[in-house]
């Protein structure tokens, strides 16, 4: 393990910190996205320890953070290819990561995104293995093992609140599907493969999507979709009806209520506290918030907000964990976090 000067938390504000990296010559500081010992990262999450897992989009590899600011290479050799299942987690390649997500056993998952499966990491023997998809591009497999179904780049993967069912945005198949842990059976939940803007009220599963980039439920069981192309962010109710609760459908960047709000190619999304929802507005350099209460989206950092200095380039990750709010600044290779706002 090597302990790096640029993993040590860095205050910016009263709230906002540099977790990996700096802060840039445009900002302040003399941070140089180049030597980050990140490339293109985009995903993060904990494990009980507060290990921080990433996963990188472009420089392929798995690393982790430990609570105490040890960052080291867990897998991957920067190759865009699919070996090691079935042997440790240091000697397995992938080819594309989007995110992962931790289980409460600590086992990790990550989705493979150009391999079209999603990969577990065992926390006890570090061994992987594939449990959804094949390696084959495709759509099949509902109602069946999720390990025998295919996939068409699975972009990015959230366990619902209780770690039982993780729901999989199937990007190129225009749906999100459920993988229920327990049983191993993958079935739909949105989409019907067709490429439109679903109308409020529709069955979800018979709906068309733009592009499902992520999903994520909240406690209320609410699973909200977002789309890149789309500009938008979906709900999918308990009832199985979808509806639009933000974004214009057109490219740009306004807060504010339905029909008011825009967003610029969104990639991800999370749930923070009373179930907002927070979004990585990749082309608008923010990240937002969709307060369910409200029904209204705000700025949360970037473009002035949240510390005025700080620049996003292309964020991507944003996930929620012990009261802060994580940034993957993919653009500029660094991790940054916040408080998480309040009420």
């Amino acid at each position: 393990l090597i302990c790096l000067s640029w993993c040590s938390l860095q205050a910016l504000a009263d709230e906002v910190q540099v977790v990996v990296g700096g802060l840039m010559v445009s900002e302040g500081g003399d941070w140089k996205p180049e030597l980050s010992p990140l490339t293109a990262p985009f995903g993060v999450a904990f494990d009980r320890a507060k290990t921080m897992w990433i996963v990188e989009l472009e420089g392929g590899r798995v690393h982790r953070l430990s609570a105490d600011g040890r960052l080291q290479q867990a897998g991957g050799d920067g190759s865009r290819s699919y070996r090691g299942d079935g042997g440790p987690l240091a000697q397995a390649t992938f080819d594309g990561m989007h995110n992962c997500a931790v289980l409460p056993n600590d086992d990790l998952l990550i989705a493979d995104s150009w391999n079209h499966c999603v990969r577990r990491v065992s926390a006890e023997t570090h061994v992987i293995s594939t449990i959804a998809g094949t390696g084959k591009q495709g759509f099949s497999g509902d109602g069946g093992p999720a390990v025998q179904a295919t996939f068409d780049y699975v972009m990015c993967i959230t366990l619902n609140p209780a770690a039982s069912v993780l729901h999989i945005a199937d990007l190129n198949n225009r749906r999100v599907r459920a993988l229920d842990l327990k049983t191993g059976v993958v079935r739909t939940v949105a989409g019907n493969g067709q490429k439109g803007v679903p109308a409020d009220g529709s069955r979800a599963v018979d709906a068309p999507l733009v592009d499902p980039r992520a999903a994520a439920e909240d406690s209320a069981g609410r699973l909200y979709v977002l789309e890149r192309g789309g500009h938008a962010l979906r709900v999918v109710l308990p009832d199985g009806t979808m509806r639009t609760v933000s974004g214009t459908g057109g490219q740009g960047f306004a807060d504010g209520g339905p029909g008011e709000a825009q967003f610029g190619a969104p990639k991800h999304l999370c749930v923070g506290v009373r179930d907002r929802i927070y979004i990585a507005d990749d082309q608008n350099g923010a990240i937002r918030v969709y307060d369910p209460q409200t029904h209204k989206v705000l700025t949360v950092l970037g473009r002035g907000f949240g510390d005025e200095r700080i620049r996003l380039k292309n964020p991507h990750g944003v996930t929620v964990h012990d009261g802060w709010l994580y940034v993957v600044d993919m653009g500029n290779n660094r991790i940054l976090r916040m408080r998480e706002p309040g009420p």
